[in-house]
């Protein structure tokens, strides 16, 4: 007998499945039950369908909900801390000294729930993390119902969380085996960057990443200055010693990838690597432009991350996906570059590929989780709505997110968060500024 009562009907008046580029769905019913997406329908034909509860959208555009490729949403707690600086200034001289003087777990805990609070209410619903204290960024993604993916950052040198490499990757297995059966918890392995990470530790983590099936999530070709010291000490490119080692292949994620010539595109897309593209910190470190349109053309898998707070300074996807849009135009003088559909798409199930997690999340489809934001285009602002993903890319903001569900669960209603206490935060925030300050 087919089903015809839901735990949840929503009624919209366009609905994006993101699974073929461009596809708009006018006047559909989805439901939900339990944790997915159980039906998708033409709302008349829907009409016979009850539910525990019935939402109607009726200038609303239902998408799946963001996936953010690359984050750090502790460092919310050190938003505009450091502005206005080169990448390795502002790492070692700001960044890296007030993380070595307030890290603790937490810090992470706080930082993290007050950046998933941002992101949940900026359309956000995966988010793909790399910091300390495993086990509260976990706590943060359970408390906030988030789908996380906790990136276990490994360095050689020591920090309040650990004092060397083998410690970074011991400790993080450990915390691990907390999450194992948490369907919204993941684990993947973080080395930091090429310039941070020894040849022995970039093996150990490839061992343990075959090991346990873990993705691998590194800081990759940011900067020229990155690539250039790396000829000088290791007589090669950083990608070019990550080959070498056997650390490319399709279970990494390279955050940033900004300075790659033609052959490394050819090889990044050889070997299957994901890369999560962060405009606006890119912009705003002056790290340069990475070649997106080449990338995307080369068939690579290409998502979209907003980096930490620190150097972007918000964790808004609708910005950075804009930003997306306008980058590969301008870095290319083409201005049919990255159009908006494609990337709404980088933004969603590109990310999700990225992640290994196409199959549950970043479309809207019958059998997937149910993942998904509402997005009022019914303000002046956004009139007239001739195209609605044009408009999600250049012209909505995340303050037009009305509701948002991760999981079956609806964990923003009508602006409001339901799993976390805005207020709350709110003087936890003040109160860590206050810390810092001193």
């Amino acid at each position: 007998m087919t089903q015809t009562h839901f735990q949840t009907l929503i009624h919209a008046r366009w609905l994006i499945t993101i699974e073929q580029d461009g596809e708009i769905l006018h006047h559909h019913t989805l439901a939900i039950e339990n944790d997915s997406i159980a039906a998708i329908a033409p709302t008349a034909d829907a009409a016979h369908w009850t539910a525990d509860e019935v939402i109607t959208l009726d200038e609303h555009a239902l998408m799946p909900g963001f996936v953010n490729l690359h984050g750090h949403s502790a460092m919310t707690l050190l938003r505009g801390y450091a502005d206005d600086l080169a990448l390795m200034d502002w790492l070692q001289n700001h960044i890296w000294p007030a993380e070595g003087k307030h890290v603790s777990h937490d810090f992470v805990r706080d930082g993290s729930m007050i950046g998933m609070a941002e992101m949940i209410r900026s359309g956000t619903t995966t988010i793909n993390d790399m910091y300390f204290y495993h086990s509260a960024v976990a706590e943060a993604g359970q408390k906030a119902a988030m789908r996380t993916f906790v990136g276990a950052s490994i360095l050689e040198f020591p920090t309040n969380y650990a004092q060397n490499s083998d410690e970074y990757i011991r400790r993080a297995m450990t915390e691990r085996e907390a999450y194992l059966n948490d369907p919204l918890i993941t684990f993947t392995l973080a080395p930091h960057a090429p310039y941070t990470v020894s040849d022995d530790t970039f093996r150990k983590v490839i061992a343990t990443s075959e090991k346990h099936n873990m993705l691998v999530h590194c800081h990759i070709h940011e900067t020229a200055d990155e690539v250039n010291n790396s000829v000088k000490e290791h007589g090669k490119r950083p990608l070019a010693r990550l080959n070498d080692l056997g650390v490319l292949n399709d279970k990494l994620i390279g955050a940033h990838m900004v300075h790659l010539n033609d052959e490394e595109i050819v090889l990044v897309a050889r070997l299957n690597i994901a890369i999560a593209h962060n405009p606006s910190s890119n912009m705003k470190l002056a790290s340069g432009i990475a070649p997106i349109q080449k990338l995307l053309d080369a068939g690579v898998t290409v998502g979209i991350g907003t980096d930490g707070a620190a150097s972007n300074n918000k964790l808004d996807m609708f910005a950075e996906t804009r930003s997306a849009a306008l980058l590969a135009k301008v870095g290319t003088l083409n201005p049919t570059a990255v159009p908006a559909a494609t990337a709404l798409r980088m933004a969603t199930l590109e990310g999700a590929k990225a992640l290994h997690i196409a199959d549950k999340v970043g479309s809207l489809k019958v059998g997937k989780r149910a993942d998904l934001i509402a997005i009022d285009m019914g303000s002046l602002e956004t009139a007239p709505a001739f195209d609605v993903i044009s408009h999600i890319i250049y012209t909505a903001g995340r303050e037009h997110v009305t509701h948002s569900w991760i999981n079956g669960r609806c964990v923003m209603r009508a602006r409001t968060l339901t799993t976390l206490d805005e207020s709350a935060l709110k003087i936890t925030a003040s109160e860590w500024r206050e810390r810092i300050q001193k």
